[in-house]
Formats: C-alpha cells, sequence, structure tokens
C-alpha cells in the first residue's frame, strides 16, 4: 500500500474508495484475539497523545474523535487521550508512534520541522494574515504532499489541526517594529525556521519546555514568548506579562499523526470508519480555532493585558523575504510559498 491516510483531507467518496484495498490485521486490543480482521464485532482501544492541556483545542479535538469513533463504530471503537505529555515528550510519542506503541498523536509543527524540512513552510513569517488563511491552506496540493512524506518514516500524517496563528507576549514593551524586539530573550519552540527568523529580527531565540515558561516569565529569564492565544489563555500567562501585541506572525498547526501498519491491519471498513471520524473531528476543532482567536482576545483583555495590533508589517518585510529565499530551495517549502501568498 502507498497511501491511505493521507488521503484523508479528500472527499469522503474519494477516501473510501482509496481505502477498500487495504488488508486486515489486528489492532491496540481486541474483544476477541482469535477472530479474522475486520470481523464485525471486533473492538479498539486506541490510544493518542499530545502535549496541550485539557482545556485546549487540541484536546479538545482528541475529544471529538472519540466521539465520532463510538457513533460511527457502534461503540466498537474508542481512543483515550494522554494530554499534556503524559507520556512524554514530543520525541518520545513519535518514537512510539513509530514502534506502534501509540496509534495517535498531535504533534506540533515546529518538532515536526527538526525530523522533515518541509514542514518549515507553515513557519515562513506573514504568510497567512490570520487563522482562517492559515486552516484554508491545510486543503493545498503543497500541504498534502506534505504529509505524504510521512509516509517513508512508517507515519501516516492525517492532517493538521490549528491552534491559533503565533503572536507576541512580553513584560515590558508591546511591538511596533524589528527594533523593538533587538536583543530580547524570546522564548520559542525549537525549529529551525523559526530560530532563523528570530535571530534575523534581533532577538535571542530562547527554546524552553512548556511547563517552565511561567516561571521563567516571571523571574525575568526571558523577556517575552513566541505564543499562540489558546496556549497564552490556557496556561495563563497573561499574569507574568501584559503587553500583548497581535502580529499573526506565523501559523501555528499541530499534525495529526498515526502509526501506518496499525491503520492498515485494519479491515477497509474500520479504516474508513477511522478516516471519516478524524476529518470530522478536525474540521470541528479547527472552526473551534477560528471562533476561539476571537473569544480569547477579549478574554486576554479583560485579564489587564495591554492588547495592541501590529499595523506595520512592512517593517518585516526585509526578514520575511530572506527566509522566503533561503528555505524556498526546498520545492515543497516554496510550493506551499507560492500557494498562499498575497491571498
Amino acid at each position: 500500500m502507498k497511501k491511505t491516510f493521507s488521503l484523508v483531507l479528500a472527499a469522503t467518496l474519494s477516501v473510501s474508495l482509496i481505502l477498500a484495498g487495504c488488508g486486515g490485521g489486528t489492532q491496540t486490543k481486541s474483544s476477541n484475539e482469535g477472530q479474522a480482521a475486520g470481523e464485525e464485532g471486533k473492538t479498539y482501544t486506541f490510544k493518542l497523545a499530545h502535549i496541550t492541556q485539557p482545556t485546549h483545542i487540541w484536546h479538545k479535538t482528541a475529544d471529538k474523535f472519540n466521539e465520532e469513533l463510538k457513533a460511527r463504530s457502534n461503540g466498537r471503537m474508542k481512543v483515550e487521550t494522554f494530554p499534556a505529555g503524559q507520556l512524554g515528550a514530543e520525541k518520545d510519542m513519535v518514537q512510539q508512534l513509530e514502534t506502534g506503541t501509540l496509534d495517535f498523536g498531535i504533534i506540533t509543527n515546529a518538532y515536526m520541522s527538526t525530523r522533515s524540512e518541509e514542514f518549515n513552510a507553515w513557519f515562513m513569517p506573514f504568510l497567512f494574515s490570520d487563522i482562517e488563511k492559515a486552516v484554508a491552506a491545510r486543503n493545498s496540493t503543497a500541504a498534502k504532499k506534505i504529509l505524504d512524506g510521512l509516509s517513508n518514516q512508517g507515519l501516516v500524517g492525517m492532517d493538521y489541526i490549528f491552534a491559533g496563528n503565533r503572536h507576541i507576549l512580553m513584560k515590558s514593551t508591546t511591538v511596533t517594529k524589528p527594533e523593538d524586539l533587538k536583543g530580547k530573550k524570546i522564548r520559542i519552540l525549537g525549529s529551525p525556521s523559526i530560530q532563523d527568523f528570530w535571530k534575523a529580527v534581533g532577538a535571542g531565540p530562547t527554546p524552553m519546555p512548556l511547563p517552565e515558561v511561567y516561571t521563567a516569565l516571571q523571574t525575568g529569564v526571558i523577556d517575552g514568548i513566541d505564543i499562540d492565544l489558546d496556549a497564552l489563555m490556557t496556561e495563563k500567562y497573561y499574569e507574568t506579562a501584559k503587553n500583548f501585541t497581535l502580529t499573526n506572525h506565523m501559523a501555528w498547526p499541530g499534525v495529526v499523526i498515526a502509526n501506518k501498519t496499525k491503520l492498515e491491519a485494519l479491515s477497509p471498513e474500520d479504516q474508513k470508519i477511522v478516516a471519516e471520524a478524524m476529518k470530522t473531528a478536525v474540521d470541528w476543532g479547527n472552526k473551534e480555532s477560528i471562533n476561539l482567536e476571537k473569544q480569547n482576545l477579549d478574554n486576554l483583555k479583560t485579564k489587564g493585558a495591554t492588547v495592541s495590533e501590529l499595523s506595520n508589517n512592512d517593517s518585516f518585510k526585509a526578514i520575511r523575504d530572506e527566509l522566503y529565499t533561503k528555505y524556498s530551495s526546498n520545492a515543497l517549502i516554496k510550493e506551499l510559498i507560492q500557494e498562499n501568498q498575497n491571498k
């Protein structure tokens, strides 16, 4: 089988036609291990992990996936979700996905970009002016090709679930131009393109695990953070830093990943159930993320934060063009830029 779930973004009819050729097998847990694969009545409890808190949209999307699985399988399938890094760091989660001890994961695009260069495409600065445009881009040809590339790693890239675009929260200043960030220590998630952006800005990019960020802001170890609104509100960073600038400088997808062998071992009918349940859940989650962007911004204002909007994106033009040129040496990154620039 060459591709299966990487095509889950296609219409339901297309998905079902592709999956019809898949073979059967066993899965995470069966009520009767001796039954043939795909036999009616076989039950499965899948495992899914991610790094965010249970209040985050990624966890809520996992809950929606569980709800859809149960409904579409008449209760034969369900998923147990492990949030907040309970199964380890993202490196550990991906290893578990590769070995099959974990069935599904929502992994930050930042971590995936350290494994596959193409995922840096989502971090091209100022490519998406708002979350709606970023969500729409998940259906682009380049976005699908990026997911397809995971097949070589024994993984299936099923979809992208967004958590809002990236903005900037600072302890002491709002942001109107790159010079406002020069010399500032900014917490980031490790990713080649993210580090390149912040270095070009003149800041000091500081990779740091999420659990350490609150205290680091509080004590002044860092001056600010590159953050989406959902995580900002979930982690309550507004308690330690009050200057928020709505910049939309990068998209922030999570990559929905599955173990390839486990999925292909399901009967064609059960593969179709999983594909449709995940697509429905991710569609729902992305719509919720769009709605939450405005709600979280309104809530942030009630918490006493100073909220401003970057009005002069052109001040970052030289930095943007520098990164576009550098990363366009990768054909897929160039393709994603071209498909979405100036939309």
